[in-house]
């Protein structure tokens, strides 16, 4: 049985290295020994020559990682890999796409190496991305249906409702007082029951920064907007922009072909993003328009902040996320933060987790910004 002085020095041997000064004089074998040698050839690359450009060499490292270490850690530890080793390049044969264990952030590598992958690998490629994104609607698509479809059931209870409009177990509670024993029946002197229920709710606009920055809020936004364009009542349109902007609302009914036909990289226009999705608006008091983006804007930043305030005076409902993933606190522009909260957009990082809630909050016309202040999310502030 090993001691706990001893387990601690060995955890300490695994992070240090082994270096003649590293100050534990411990030899490894077995396991450790091959935990050390991965995460050497990662870490220790630069001084000892790394997995060198052999992409048997990679696809073996790749397999010992996930062999010896939870998933969790080989994400990080493949998404170290991409920065470090050049990985990306070899993300390109298909044999190494096959041993990667896929997540979000492997789907945005390959988005972007999408206009210099081979036919070969790119059949490889849909297959992961479509693992994940099978595997986020499993975890995310429930959750969003539920909320949405709860907004449209929840309509102004009325007192003087029709027949088909009596909502029978609240208005059964509501006269249980008025019970008649010798009948066995209660007497609804008060009934409850629904408004006319709608038979959809408000136009929804997702657009999307594609810049580098934003690719896993892209992998996500993708989802969530398929996810949306499934429900009849919630009529979804989703535009991505780069300095171009380019409308995938065909695609959403294949995400994974809506990703591919993202373009991650290059400059940021959203002005001219804006100015599209306003063409888009056909009633503003029954739109919702979302904006996913670090607000960094490449174009004119005046008029941008122009139309942004258009939009909410003519009565859009627009809300700003600086990204829609689980990454932590994103970089963005606070000038811009600033001036939409001044014009009363919110602007706040969202998780994934929370994105259904949110739409749920926005399609009953709840203030978003008293929303994510009620779950501690700090909102950019602006002056009137």
């Amino acid at each position: 049985m090993i001691s706990m002085h001893d387990e601690r020095l060995r955890r300490w041997r695994l992070i240090l290295g082994g270096d003649e000064n590293d100050g534990t004089g411990l030899d490894l074998r077995g396991a450790d020994l091959a935990m050390d040698r991965a995460l050497a050839a990662l870490y220790d690359s630069a001084r000892k020559g790394g997995l060198g450009s052999s992409a048997p060499n990679v696809a073996r490292w790749l397999g010992d990682i996930r062999e010896y270490f939870p998933s969790q850690v080989v994400r990080v530890m493949q998404q170290d890999a991409l920065e470090r080793l050049d990985l990306r390049r070899m993300l390109l044969e298909p044999e190494m796409l096959e041993a990667v264990e896929p997540d979000v952030h492997l789907v945005a590598d390959l988005m972007a190496l999408g206009g210099v992958m081979p036919a070969k690998t790119k059949e490889t490629a849909r297959v992961v991305v479509r693992r994940v994104v099978e595997e986020l609607q499993r975890r995310l698509a429930e959750p969003l249906r539920q909320a949405v479809i709860g907004s449209l059931n929840r309509a102004a209870r009325n007192r003087r409702p029709r027949h088909n409009e009596i909502d029978w177990p609240r208005t059964i509670r509501a006269n249980l007082k008025h019970y008649q024993p010798d009948y066995q029946t209660i007497i609804p002197e008060t009934r409850i029951g629904y408004g006319r229920k709608r038979s959809a709710l408000r136009d929804i606009i997702l657009c999307v920064d594609q810049s580098g920055s934003m690719a896993t809020s892209v992998v996500y936004s993708g989802v969530f907007g398929a996810v949306l364009a499934s429900l009849p009542s919630a009529p979804t349109q989703m535009v991505v922009f780069d300095t171009a902007v380019v409308d995938l609302t065909a695609e959403l009914s294949d995400p994974v072909e809506l990703l591919f036909g993202a373009q991650l990289g290059g400059g940021t226009d959203i002005n001219r993003a804006l100015g599209y999705c306003q063409g888009l608006i056909r009633q503003p008091q029954d739109t919702i328009l979302v904006l996913i983006s670090d607000l960094f804007e490449g174009g004119n930043q005046q008029e941008m902040l122009k139309r942004a305030a258009s939009l909410v005076s003519a009565g859009v409902q627009f809300i700003a996320l600086l990204a829609l993933n689980d990454d932590g606190a994103p970089c963005y522009d606070h000038n811009v933060a600033e001036a939409f909260a001044g014009f009363g957009i919110p602007s706040f990082a969202c998780t994934p987790d929370l994105f259904p809630e949110l739409m749920a909050a926005a399609i009953n016309r709840q203030d978003i910004a008293q929303w994510a202040a009620s779950r501690e999310i700090v909102t950019a502030r602006g002056g009137k």
